[in-house]
This record gives C-alpha cells, sequence and structure tokens, in this order.
C-alpha cells in the first residue's frame, strides 16, 4: 500500500482520476477472477447472506473512499495527504471503540499513538499549507472505517477474493459510468500508454494489498490495523527514495524509533486478548 500515492500521481500525467481509478478497479476486479478460478470459489458469489454487507463495503471503501482519496491527490501534494489520512485512525477509534464499545488494551492505544507520531515524524517536512485536497483525503479517512466493517462482517462468511471482486467490479463499472457522466476527457492513446500503471494498481496496490488488509481485519481490531498501516508514509518515502532517487532525511530516519516501539506494543498480547483467544479455541 505504501506504493499507492506513488502509482497513482504517476498515472495523474496521462489520465484522470476518475478514469484511472475505474480501469484499475477493473484489472484488480480480472485478478482476483482468476484467483476464485483457480481456487474454485466461484460459488461464494452466490452467498445471499453476505451480498448486502459486501455492497456497503463497495458503496464506503471502492467508491466514496476511492473517489474522495484519489480527486484529493489532484489538489493536495502527496505530504499533506498522507498527513491527513491518518485522521482514519482517529475515525476508526470513535466507530469501533467508543459507539460500537469495542475493547481496546492500553498497550494497544499507546502503540497506536506511536506510530501516529513516527507518521508525523517522516511527514513533518513535507507539510504545505492547507488545500482543499485535504478535505477530500478527510472525507475519504471517515467513510473507510464504516466499509471496514461491513467487510469485517461479510469476511466470516465469504473469502476475501470473493468481497474484492464483487467490490471492484461494481466499483469500476460505478465509477467509469459516473467519469461518463460528468463527460471526463481520456484517450485510448493514454490508456494503451499508462497500461503499467493499472497491472501494478490491479494486482499489487486495489489486489494483493487488500487480501492481506482483509485477512488483517478478519483477525485483529480494525482500528489496530490502521494504526499499524501507520507506517507506510515512511514506507512511501521509501519507495519514492528507490525510484526516484531521493534521499531520506534525518527526520524519516528518526521515524523508526515510535514506531518500532508502536509496533511492539500494537503486537503485544494482552490479557484480553489470549482470553478471546482461549475462547476461540
Amino acid at each position: 500500500w505504501g506504493l499507492f500515492p506513488v502509482i497513482t500521481v504517476l498515472s495523474y500525467s496521462k489520465l484522470s482520476p476518475l478514469i484511472s481509478l475505474s480501469l484499475s478497479m477493473m484489472f484488480a476486479a480480472l485478478f482476483f477472477s482468476v484467483i476464485l478460478t483457480i481456487k474454485k470459489k466461484w460459488k461464494e458469489i452466490a452467498n445471499v447472506s453476505s451480498f448486502k454487507d459486501i455492497l456497503y463495503a463497495t458503496f464506503f471503501i471502492g467508491i466514496l473512499y476511492y473517489v474522495f482519496y484519489f480527486l484529493g491527490l489532484t489538489k493536495t501534494s502527496p505530504g499533506n495527504a498522507s498527513i491527513v489520512a491518518l485522521t482514519e485512525v482517529f475515525f476508526s477509534f470513535l466507530l469501533f471503540h467508543v459507539f460500537k464499545k469495542d475493547f481496546i488494551p492500553k498497550a494497544h492505544i499507546f502503540g497506536a499513538i506511536l506510530m501516529v507520531l513516527g507518521a508525523l515524524v517522516v511527514l513533518y517536512p513535507n507539510i504545505e499549507k492547507p488545500q482543499i485536497g485535504d478535505f477530500f483525503v478527510m472525507a475519504a479517512a471517515f467513510f473507510a472505517p464504516f466499509g471496514n466493517f461491513f467487510q469485517q462482517k461479510a469476511r466470516k462468511t465469504t473469502s476475501s477474493e470473493g468481497i474484492l471482486f464483487i467490490r471492484c467490479f461494481v466499483s469500476s463499472i460505478t465509477i467509469f459510468m459516473l467519469s461518463l457522466l460528468l463527460k471526463v476527457p481520456f484517450s485510448w492513446q493514454h490508456i494503451q500508454d499508462s497500461w503499467w500503471v493499472f497491472i501494478v494498481n490491479g494486482m499489487l496496490i486495489l489486489g494483493l494489498s487488500k487480501i492481506f488488509w482483509l485477512e488483517g481485519i478478519h483477525r485483529i481490531s480494525v482500528t489496530k490495523a490502521v494504526a499499524l498501516e501507520s507506517i507506510s508514509p515512511l514506507l512511501t518515502l521509501t519507495f519514492a527514495w528507490i525510484f526516484i532517487k531521493t534521499h531520506p532525511t534525518i527526520w524519516q530516519l528518526l521515524a523508526f524509533v515510535p514506531m518500532f516501539f508502536g509496533i511492539l506494543l500494537l503486537s503485544k498480547k494482552t490479557d484480553h486478548t489470549i482470553a478471546i483467544e482461549l475462547q476461540d479455541k
């Protein structure tokens, strides 16, 4: 997922955000269809019991989250977007642990704080004045916990590949129709020139990384998962160093310290989590 801002910004050199997003979703749907075929799991698509939850997840994440995030990246810097996206930790905490009353150990709360602190240390030198795109990214972060809530429910009866196939297939068609409705300009030549972006997005960013994500929130709390995901800005800057030869700053190296301890705290098994594991067994 750390590649997401780098690849997304590169795709804007040729195509509009909505066209780029819809085609990336289409390639992701193709990726998941191959996995479903290999694993012989197509019958899961007819699982009516989880279909409603998958459609809700598609609406909140597959459409609202990605549309706002893609549009946000056209109106703000990647640094600002990464910082604002960290508000997802706060919104997840509100939904799952304030409104739903899910328990979260103190060690995990402190771990989440350290992860966010580490991300802020990484991104501090890249902060620019607030821009309109920051509000789009914040809107995306607000919708994400609702989508994760429904994905978590659907994962109890349907595999990650089945959920993500439906999500990407429906999202790609919806977003493409939206782009046609808004008369977004595009050319087939630009689509052909950007084919590698859609493959990377479809197989890795919207594909493999999302399987890891769903399998993760199937096993741990969403808030803990989102906090662990705060390491992605550091990975994004690492990928930028590799691809565009931008050397890491002292701030970025210092960020390893709070993030290291944050991961240790988030990985710590508390009495509550041990009791749940014993109960499941």
